[in-house]
């Protein structure tokens, strides 16, 4: 039956949100003007155009799972100059979770995770 869960997250800038994707590993599979596609490995993201979204006021959201080596994406990510998010920083969770966040140029939190 379903095979796939794949997010839909609002996009303000285009130009924007393709450079921080493909910033953190993202290729882009297609370019629909108002629709944007992006994958990596197994994960597919899809964007939309959302001109009025004031990302300080974003809720959006999305976890995405690291099957191993979350310190060396970490580290890459810190590297490339991708701002950790102030409340986001690599660490266990009480829930047996290895876990980071970052946010977007849309104001979507992206939290990655590894089961340890």
């Amino acid at each position: 039956m379903i095979s796939a869960v794949i997010p839909k997250l609002p996009f303000i800038n285009k130009d924007e949100t393709i450079d921080f994707y493909n910033t953190i590993g993202f290729q882009l599979d297609a370019d629909y003007g108002p629709y944007l596609i992006f994958s990596l490995e197994q994960t597919e993201l899809h964007f939309f155009s959302h001109d009025n979204l004031d990302p300080k006021q974003s809720d959006f959201m999305i976890y995405l799972r690291v099957n191993a080596e979350i310190e060396i994406l970490y580290n890459k990510l810190i590297e490339k100059a991708i701002s950790i998010h102030p409340n986001g920083q690599l660490e266990k969770k009480p829930w047996n979770q290895m876990e980071f966040s970052i946010i977007d140029p849309n104001g979507t939190l992206l939290t990655f995770g590894q089961f340890v």
